[in-house]
């Protein structure tokens, strides 16, 4: 594999020989070394698995929608919901990072594809407020502070049990409103892609589930779009908020950034499958090495070579 670096330096850090710059640099060397020695199918197929596999259950739980048993039309709403989260989630996460390919070419396709027809979201503004202020900026006021998820008019309960269903709402009309900060010929691509996604998922449950008017089905779009909306956001708001903040003029370096401002959650399987391991269980090592995929992240993290 050829080589290219894991690390996002963060932009207007200090460079030099200073122990926090040596200490990466090291633990750079012994990450590209495991990366280096690991098979395709650890660096990439074990995510793409989980990911064609997300697809392929998506014709069984709209299917699952015709029945008119109550536990098989539980059940389809539970494979959709988790199905659109792995997609828009975890594959989202991974094809902003380029994690998915060593292609360009089709890095870039499965972003348009993951982020822009699954999630209705523009992929250049994900990618700018993810790759280049969230991880560019972890913990620094003003910057990449995770404000984003921040709704003081909210009270405590408001924002943390009835704000998270608002997300698949909230999603496309940021992405729309952010369309006029970019090129005329980007900003057709996004509308026109976000709503191919959301057409054919309205389509198809009217013509495979048998929903019979376009309000049911609008509503069962926005009980499997909102499914684990809870805990992604709880997760967001966990990994960072709350962790010591840094100014922009007084940030330290890299390595203690990451140790000082990121947090690795415990492990449940159902999140780990569907918002991915450097979401969840291995945020620090992602946020160190954010070109890894989820399953090189967890491979590092039990290994405790990062740590």
């Amino acid at each position: 594999m050829p080589w290219r670096p894991l690390m996002d330096p963060a932009p207007g850090a200090p460079r030099g020989h200073g122990g926090g710059e040596a200490l990466l640099g090291e633990l750079e060397t012994l990450v590209q070394d495991v990366v280096r020695t690991s098979s395709w199918w650890e660096r990439h197929g074990v995510d793409c698995a989980i990911l064609a596999l997300s697809l392929l259950s998506v014709p069984a739980g709209f299917l699952s929608l015709r029945s008119e048993n109550v536990l098989v039309l539980a059940l389809g709403i539970i494979i959709l919901g988790v199905c659109h989260y792995t997609l828009t989630v975890k594959g989202s996460h991974l094809a902003t990072h380029g994690a998915l390919t060593q292609s360009k070419r089709w890095s870039r396709i499965w972003e348009l594809f993951f982020v822009e027809v699954c999630s209705s979201f523009s992929a250049e503004y994900g990618k700018y407020g993810h790759v280049k202020m969230h991880h560019g900026y972890t913990n620094v006021l003003g910057l990449g502070d995770s404000s984003t998820w921040r709704l003081p008019c909210l009270n405590r309960y408001v924002y943390m049990f009835l704000a998270p269903l608002l997300i698949p709402v909230l999603t496309p009309l940021v992405a729309v409103e952010r369309l006029r900060k970019v090129e005329l010929r980007s900003a057709v691509r996004t509308l026109g892609l976000i709503s191919l996604g959301l057409y054919a998922h309205y389509w198809l449950l009217l013509n495979v589930s048998g929903f019979r008017s376009p309000g049911s089905a609008l509503l069962c779009m926005f009980t499997t779009r909102s499914l684990l909306a809870h805990p992604y956001l709880h997760i967001n708001i966990f990994q960072h908020i709350g962790l010591p903040m840094f100014s922009r003029d007084k940030k330290p370096q890299r390595i203690h950034m990451m140790s000082l401002g990121v947090l690795n959650l415990p492990r449940l399987p159902v999140l780990e499958w569907a918002f991915g391991h450097s979401i969840v269980s291995c945020h620090v090592e992602h946020h160190l090495f954010p070109r890894l995929s989820d399953n090189m992240c967890l491979k590092h993290c039990d290994s405790g070579q990062v740590n």
